[in-house]
């Protein structure tokens, strides 16, 4: 089994976003019995709550449901738990890295490092912009989770 947990700031936009899409994507291939996919926050004010309205309207117009997800934060069996610990940008992976126990940080990487095709390795947040900066982090995240899928099928399966 390959774990995989995308992490970014409350749980509700970015990381529960990339968790649908993944797990779409991981289901469609048939390899939900070796790959887990889960996400978190590195804050906990969220906690329970589902994603943001908008980042469920925008998964749900590419057919991709995220509601019954509820945010959570980081807690420190994830770091052993998981085989990656995907930031959505560098400030969560500086925080991920003050948290990570140590000889555990080879499990902690920016997501975007999937994809590419992006000049930036940071998924902006769109949680204080208008409705189409969901539309550019799915994009993102789209490419991102194929990447990733792609290198775990390369490295693990």
């Amino acid at each position: 089994m390959v774990g995989v947990l995308f992490v970014c700031s409350g749980n509700i936009c970015r990381s529960p976003t990339a968790e649908g899409v993944f797990r779409e994507l991981v289901e469609a291939a048939g390899l939900d019995a070796v790959i887990a996919v889960d996400s978190a926050g590195t804050g906990a004010w969220h906690a329970g709550e589902p994603p943001d309205e908008r980042s469920r309207e925008a998964a749900l117009k590419r057919g991709i449901d995220i509601g019954d997800q509820r945010a959570r934060q980081v807690r420190s069996d994830d770091f052993t738990r998981f085989d990656l610990l995907l930031a959505m940008d560098r400030g969560h992976l500086n925080q991920l890295c003050r948290l990570c126990p140590a000889g555990e940080d080879h499990r902690l990487r920016l997501f975007l490092e999937f994809a590419p095709s992006f000049d930036t390795l940071d998924v902006p947040d769109p949680y204080y912009g208008k409705g189409d900066g969901f539309a550019l982090v799915l994009d993102m995240i789209e490419e991102g989770a194929a990447g990733l899928l792609a290198e775990i099928r390369a490295r693990h399966l």
